[in-house]
């Protein structure tokens, strides 16, 4: 790791980002589950918060070399959580199609099995360029889809863009961990 370029202070922002992320979780489950089955704009909004914080500290910790072991960790889980959580009450209140709920779960579980493969191994795989825009699709999407209303369509079709890439980018984790593990 390099040298921070940032005074120590400001180089525990990216982490403490991630942090606010997790702790806004329950809060944005509370307010989808108040919204039922109708649009929200407070947990849109409070999604939306997600969403920009996720690409912020990833890219404050990169640029100002403080990334670390938590980030890495906590990060891309905090992101799960979030988005997880978002499909799971949708799919609940109607608002999303089940089958997206199992791609989204059936991609998780991939990601975990292969994190909980590799991570003892010392290999660690970087992040695509795929699953970074995949993630901001599905953040758009899913953020459109909890304050617009059901009869709103292009949510939809941006969320199935939005899975399509992340199913992609998953699969290129995969061909690069397995190029990892035959060396």
């Amino acid at each position: 790791m390099s040298t921070p370029a940032v005074p120590a202070p400001l180089a525990q922002l990216p982490n403490a980002l991630t942090l606010g992320r997790l702790a806004i979780i329950p809060v944005f489950v509370a307010l989808m589950i108040q919204a039922g089955d109708a649009p929200s704009w407070p947990a849109g909004i409070l999604f939306g918060i997600a969403g920009v914080t996720d690409q912020i500290d990833g890219f404050l910790a990169r640029l100002w070399h403080v990334e670390s072991r938590f980030g890495k960790i906590a990060d891309p889980l905090a992101d799960r959580m979030m988005i997880d959580a978002a499909v799971i009450l949708l799919v609940v209140y109607g608002r999303l199609p089940w089958a997206g709920l199992v791609v989204i779960a059936a991609r998780d579980v991939l990601l975990l099995t292969g994190w909980r493969v590799l991570a003892p191994r010392g290999i660690d795989i970087e992040v695509n360029l795929l699953g970074k825009a995949a993630t901001w699709v599905l953040y758009a999407a899913i953020g459109f889809r909890i304050v617009t209303h059901d009869a709103t369509s292009w949510p939809l079709w941006l969320f199935w863009i939005g899975l399509a890439g992340a199913v992609a980018a998953a699969m290129l984790y995969v061909r690069d961990a397995w190029k990892v593990m035959e060396r």
